[in-house]
């Protein structure tokens, strides 16, 4: 018999109890004599039979399992996100279902549903942005939620993130204090919550006080070739100093001046609101706004796991600290 065909069935009949006994053996019910536990767990293990998750949920009603929602598998910056939030996952013994929502044919609550019909015990939420949609569908269980590397604009849900309009800010000022006057932001979606109520009036609020202008907001940049194909709009507009959200987009800014003959940070300054992997290797190195990637997961699968315990926490809308790595497509005077 192949491991995969043994049940709960074969395991009870081996150790001649009932199932339910086989059940409350592997669920940790105390309510079992000693030499029955001894015998159904011999013949769990020469029978090498695994319990299935949801099965064990019946009787205990918890699966162990962890629903993760990414909008893009490829993107690295979910990637360290959910490197975090996986090895908390294994420490206290939690599985991963990953669902991702990047070109869904179904709607977004319609794929949420489908991942809470799975019986999760919590889910965590790492899209840029949390639509009406998902968060009615979100509020329509009693299954904790918790968002990481993003926030919702009502506070509705546990978060974990970072300060983005001060990262944002502190980015402008290295600008600033590098002479440049021409300062533009070019994000991915503009309509994110993130993007639209904390990276935009960082920007409006920068350029007021500092008697900057005019405005430079490009959108729906968001691969390396949106980025190339933007260059040269930012060089007929005079951009002299460019925060870009996608690392992917800011390399593709970088290649397209190089193309073009231009010397990155000399004609432009270019800096990633997002420093990944992809932000470092490249030549020359991007300045990135360091957001601690694999602490946010963490920490944000740490929160979930007192959530689903019904444990207390104090603090639902966490911010961890951020780091502006200067590099080589910045000046370093």
């Amino acid at each position: 018999m192949r491991k995969q065909d043994i049940t709960i069935y074969d395991v009870a009949r081996e150790a001649k109890v009932s199932m339910a006994t086989v059940s409350r053996v592997v669920n940790g019910n105390t309510n079992v004599r000693k030499d029955t536990k001894d015998r159904v767990m011999e013949v769990i293990k020469r029978l090498h039979y695994q319990p299935n998750a949801v099965a064990q949920g019946l009787a205990s009603k918890r699966t162990t399992t962890v629903g993760l929602i990414v909008p893009d598998l490829t993107n690295l910056y979910f990637a360290e996100l959910s490197k975090g939030i996986d090895d908390i996952a294994l420490l206290y013994k939690y599985n991963i279902i990953i669902t991702s929502i990047e070109n869904q044919l179904m709607k977004e609550d319609q794929a949420i549903q489908g991942l809470l019909n799975k019986q999760v015990d919590g889910v965590i939420y790492m899209a840029d942005n949390l639509p009406n949609e998902a968060a009615e569908a979100f509020k329509r269980t009693d299954t904790p939620v918790v968002l990481a590397g993003t926030k919702d604009r009502h506070k509705e849900f546990p978060s974990v993130s970072i300060d983005y309009q001060k990262a944002d800010t502190e980015a402008f000022n290295l600008f600033y204090n590098d002479g440049r006057k021409n300062l533009a932001l070019v994000l991915d979606n503009p309509d994110t919550f993130v993007n639209a109520e904390n990276r935009i009036p960082a920007y409006k609020n920068f350029l007021k006080k500092n008697n900057l202008g005019p405005e430079h907001i490009y959108t729906n940049i968001k691969d390396h070739s949106d980025g190339y194909n933007l260059f040269s709009q930012l060089q007929d507009d005079h951009i002299d100093g460019v925060l870009v959200t996608r690392d992917v987009a800011a390399v593709g800014i970088l290649n397209s001046a190089i193309d073009a003959g231009k010397n990155i940070p000399k004609d432009m300054e270019i800096v990633t609101a997002s420093a990944t992997q992809i932000a470092s290797v490249v030549r020359p190195a991007i300045t990135a706004v360091r957001q601690p990637l694999y602490d946010i997961g963490a920490v944000a699968m740490r929160m979930l796991t007192k959530l689903m315990s019904n444990e207390e926490v104090a603090n639902m809308q966490i911010e961890l600290p951020y780091e502006l790595l200067k590099k080589q497509s910045t000046s370093n005077e």
